[in-house]
């Protein structure tokens, strides 16, 4: 069974794009080789929709969530052989989720990771359906690929419960729903609009958190984790996935286009809750800062093992795309 390379005296001193990429590349590897692996289908499936599918799951990426299951399964002690299903699984349902947030009816963006989105690519319908086929697709692969049956079926109902109404959907529908309301004046807080500022945690902790938390709890399981650790990496994941979106919305306002790899500014446009929106733009920084401390602060009880996990966190407070 392959172990990834644990590299203590990066611990607590990684703070550049170069350590995180240094943390990632031995893994990235593996996760790209996997996903090529998961999409070579037979003749059920037609060519356009094969080709659609692969086009969103194989577009440049980060690879951060599968990536995550791969470092928890790291911290935890477990093998990156066995946590891989969990990674590809869950790039599956990430990919689908972006295919059709993409789509006009929902965020309406004609840019994705510097390329076409699918729907312009292909078509509307074709995006559907490939969005629709990689739902299935993550579950089946869970399924076919864990040996362990009860960790399997605990690692199935962890994505689903993540991808579900309660979470991922429910998170892009009232996303959808905030949109068009006056929640912002170019970048300056509005004073007393905390029930706005609830309601942003919430979708974000939903839509942008709860992959970030099932990518973190799948290598927890597929790893055998024990409960106090399954938690900690949980809890490590809900800091780290605020502060993610605490991020991309900052880099909204004040991103180059060519940098971001979609259109920006687009949030601001359609009136969606943003944080520098609703709390300017230092304050948005601050809590980006802050919400990182505390997730690096539920991972110290792994030691040098979560070295990857903190090299990553540095990086998401630091992004620039």
């Amino acid at each position: 069974m392959t172990k990834a390379v644990t590299d203590p005296s990066s611990a607590d001193t990684s703070n550049s794009p170069a350590d995180a990429k240094a943390a990632m590349d031995d893994l990235r590897q593996g996760i790209e080789q996997a996903l090529r692996d998961a999409t070579q289908f037979d003749s059920g499936c037609p060519d356009e929709l094969g080709s659609a599918i692969r086009y969103a799951l194989l577009a440049p990426g980060k690879r951060l969530r599968p990536a995550l299951v791969l470092m928890a399964a790291e911290a935890c002690g477990g093998s990156i052989d066995d946590a891989m299903p969990g990674a590809v699984a869950v790039e599956m349902i990430h990919a689908y989720s972006l295919i059709h947030d993409d789509l006009p009816a929902m965020d309406d963006d004609d840019l994705r990771r510097g390329r076409p989105t699918v729907h312009i690519a292909f078509d509307e319908s074709t995006a559907i359906l490939a969005g629709d086929a990689l739902q299935p697709q993550a579950f089946l692969h869970l399924s076919e690929n864990v040996s362990d049956p009860v960790r399997a079926i605990e690692a199935v109902r962890v994505l689903a419960k993540a991808a579900g109404a309660e979470r991922l959907v429910g998170g892009q529908a009232d996303d959808l729903a905030a949109e068009s309301r006056d929640h912002s004046r170019n970048g300056e807080p509005i004073e007393g609009d905390d029930r706005s500022l609830q309601q942003l945690e919430s979708i974000h902790r939903r839509k942008t958190g709860a992959l970030f938390a099932a990518s973190l709890e799948l290598g927890a399981v597929l790893s055998g984790a024990s409960e106090q650790a399954r938690n900690a990496v949980v809890d490590y994941a809900n800091d780290l996935g605020l502060a993610f979106q605490v991020v991309d919305d900052l880099l909204d306002y004040e991103a180059d286009e060519s940098r971001l790899g979609k259109r920006a500014g687009k949030d601001a446009e359609r009136g969606k809750l943003t944080y520098p929106g609703l709390l300017g733009i230092e304050a948005a920084r601050e809590k980006a800062r802050e919400l990182i401390e505390s997730a690096q602060s539920h991972v110290k009880l792994f030691g040098d093992a979560a070295w990857r996990l903190n090299t990553l966190a540095n990086f998401v407070l630091q992004r620039t795309h």
